[in-house]
């Protein structure tokens, strides 16, 4: 009967992901079309069903790179074997999976990762997966940094700095909030301490629509500004405690906090805004920064479950 008892009182405490879309209800089979998976030809609680970590980055490569490095760093399998994509039915995106934790790749830019979000939160949703913490790991531009230095985004904002992201539906502009749990960014900024083997900040990051306009870049096909005017938008950026500029934290904000996911940003800086646009670093340099929020995730997620498993 104790046991019965802990069993509903673990159930009652964790956190469900949440969809809010009553259409789903109606369907028979939900097709997730970019993912090549779905309800009726995949028996996705059994694939997925003990997730409780997901990292979500640009590139496949690299989200390849990040689950050989994460199944060395638990130890639970063995790093030199090959990992399955997951996704391996379409080219969209790339998925793997080592024990808890998800790897997924979402391409460049809001629209991109906005589709995986939709496709991954419902995946979540049907695999009955509870308690799930969401990390975007990838590169940026910094704005008064070293580069090299890691970013744990504290607030995602606009090319306005302003902490919303719109999208309009049906004709009409809807306007979300960008919050992220700033107890996980803590955790994590607390973690990188703990390792001690790069510069780590917490800051505002900026999420624009372009890698070059958009970013007050001077080496783009067009470019209608001077440098003086690049210089001046930066630093009023700066001055809105901006730290860093990508490309898609505001939508995964968003959509992570509607869908009730634990959510962070974390971000390398490949160099400085404020000195020069063109990444000039060494192949072997910029390898190495951004093998930077890979450790830093991998030893949050490594220092969680250990915790967890003390605690049963």
């Amino acid at each position: 009967m104790d046991m019965d008892r802990k069993e509903k009182q673990k159930e009652q405490c964790s956190s469900p992901i949440y969809v809010h879309n009553p259409h789903l209800d109606a369907l028979k089979d939900d097709i997730l079309y970019h993912f090549s998976l779905g309800t009726g030809s995949h028996n996705l609680p059994a694939m997925f069903g003990d997730v409780k970590f997901v990292c979500v980055g640009g590139s496949p490569w690299r989200m390849k790179s990040f689950t050989e490095f994460i199944a060395a760093e638990l130890a639970m399998e063995d790093p030199k074997s090959e990992y399955p994509n997951i996704c391996a039915g379409t080219d969209r995106y790339a998925m793997y999976k080592v024990g808890p934790v998800l790897s997924v790749s979402h391409g460049m830019g809001i629209p991109s990762i906005a589709i995986m979000l939709h496709e991954l939160i419902k995946l979540l949703h049907h695999a009955h997966c509870t308690d799930v913490t969401i990390i975007r790991i990838g590169t940026s531009g910094g704005i008064g940094l070293e580069p090299g230095t890691v970013v744990v985004t504290k607030q995602s904002v606009d090319a306005t700095f302003q902490p919303k992201f719109e999208q309009v539906i049906l004709g009409k502009t809807v306007v979300r909030s960008t919050d992220l749990d700033q107890s996980l960014a803590q955790e994590l900024l607390q973690c990188s301490k703990r390792l001690n083997q790069f510069e780590t900040v917490i800051g505002n990051t900026m999420c624009t629509l372009d890698f070059y306009e958009g970013q007050a870049r001077l080496d783009g096909a067009f470019c209608s500004y001077t440098e003086a005017d690049k210089q001046e938008y930066l630093l009023k950026a700066k001055e809105a405690e901006v730290c860093n500029i990508e490309m898609e934290s505001s939508v995964f904000a968003a959509m992570c906090k509607l869908s009730g996911l634990r959510a962070a940003v974390v971000c390398v800086t490949l160099l400085d805004r404020l000195k020069g646009d063109q990444l000039s670093s060494s192949h072997e340099v910029l390898n190495n920064y951004q093998l930077r929020p890979q450790k830093l995730v991998g030893s949050y997620i490594k220092q969680q479950l250990k915790a967890k498993a003390e605690n049963r």
